[in-house]
């Protein structure tokens, strides 16, 4: 069964996810030797992969013992296939886990062996016999002008094939910021009109996993979250996951203290670079961006870009490739603070960037005053 969301969270009414056909997660894991402490191992990290409590661990233990797998048809449209790169690179689960035993992977013409003809009878097969139950996962856009000719999948426009699959979809996953928000595809002066899949799909519930790419584990996460619990995960405003998407990096960056002290970088490679100050004065998005890269990281936890040394581009915000130079500094960001999420801040703003720290520095320069005054 898998169910969308209202904005609050609270179930909607679904569409139920039933093939008959398919073994449930367990049973693949059992016919393939796993034994039954090592699966409820990986029930305890899937849970810990998605922010939840230890409690969940046997719920979703249930869950992969009792729910057959899920079809998912897997389209590929304007794109560098960065997204299916991160996706096969993912640790926690493992990808192979997830498309050899989770899902039922039945069709992806980057990752299948047909070719051709063969796949796309693999494709109109799933479509048939499973319609109204499979997850449609979108890789990339449509691009609208000519007719779509720009793009071209089996002898067909993409804009077809994309029209066609989602039509009987139950749900729809929008891989990276191609199929989210437009990328780079769209950028100015787009002369393809390239679009975001949510301006050619607008009957379907749509969950964006936005980022070029996104991180390996969140998009696993997003896929284990909806076949454990049955339902689409909790959606902002935009329609990203909040579990991965409710928080700026800035917020929960190890680089944020010396934020809050004025430390920052004024040059690439100068002593405050060496000191690993913050990145905000030499173009550093993370205060505008909203994702999981301070928290889960990539290549299995190991680092990110600001942890490399690189600031922050933006990249799983919308229109980032039109927003000027990387290396700008911002001018304008949200207000301080990890209180505020993406809904609650909105498209407000909090004035200048200069101005709220100079706020910041005379608002604790009083209260140290005031401390020191006390203190005599």
């Amino acid at each position: 069964m898998i169910e969308s969301q209202h904005p609050q969270g609270e179930p909607a009414d679904g569409v139920t996810l039933m093939p008959q056909s398919i073994e449930t997660f367990y049973e693949v894991m059992r016919r393939q030797g796993i034994t039954r402490r090592s699966f409820l191992k990986y029930c305890s990290l899937t849970a810990a992969a998605l922010g939840l409590g230890p409690t969940f661990a046997p719920r979703i233990a249930h869950a992969m013992e009792t729910k057959e797998r899920t079809p998912v048809i897997w389209v590929h449209g304007l794109e560098c296939t960065c997204c299916s790169e991160s996706f096969i690179r993912s640790a926690h689960p493992l990808v192979k886990d997830v498309v050899l035993s989770m899902i039922s992977l039945d069709y992806d013409d980057t990752l299948m062996a047909a070719a051709g003809h063969q796949a796309e009878a693999a494709l109109e097969e799933t479509i048939q016999k499973y319609k109204g139950k499979y997850i449609l996962a979108v890789e990339g856009n449509p691009p609208l002008n000519e007719d779509g000719m720009f793009c071209i999948v089996g002898g067909k426009p993409f804009l077809d094939q994309l029209k066609h699959a989602a039509k009987d979809a139950a749900a729809v996953i929008a891989w990276g910021s191609c199929a989210s928000w437009g990328c780079v595809q769209a950028a100015r002066p787009n002369p393809t009109q390239a679009v975001p899949i949510h301006k050619v799909i607008t009957d379907k519930p749509i969950i964006k996993v936005p980022g070029c790419p996104p991180i390996a584990e969140v998009m696993t996460g997003v896929i284990t979250y909806m076949l454990t619990f049955g339902r689409l995960p909790e959606l902002d405003r935009q329609g990203r996951p909040k579990m991965f998407y409710s928080q700026r990096i800035h917020d929960k960056c190890y680089r944020r203290p010396h934020f809050d002290a004025g430390q920052f970088v004024e040059q690439w490679d100068d002593e405050s670079a060496r000191k690993g100050y913050c990145l905000y004065k030499v173009g550093c998005k993370g205060p505008t961006t909203y994702n999981a890269c301070s928290t889960v990281r990539w290549n299995e936890g190991t680092s990110f870009p600001i942890q490399a040394g690189h600031g922050c581009i933006g990249c799983s915000e919308d229109g980032f490739w039109d927003k000027g130079s990387f290396y700008d500094r911002l001018t304008n960001i949200p207000q301080f603070g990890i209180e505020k999420n993406a809904d609650e801040i909105g498209m407000a703003v909090a004035g200048g960037v200069g101005a709220a720290v100079a706020a910041h520095a005379a608002v604790s320069a009083v209260k140290r005053a005031q401390h020191k005054g006390d203190q005599e």
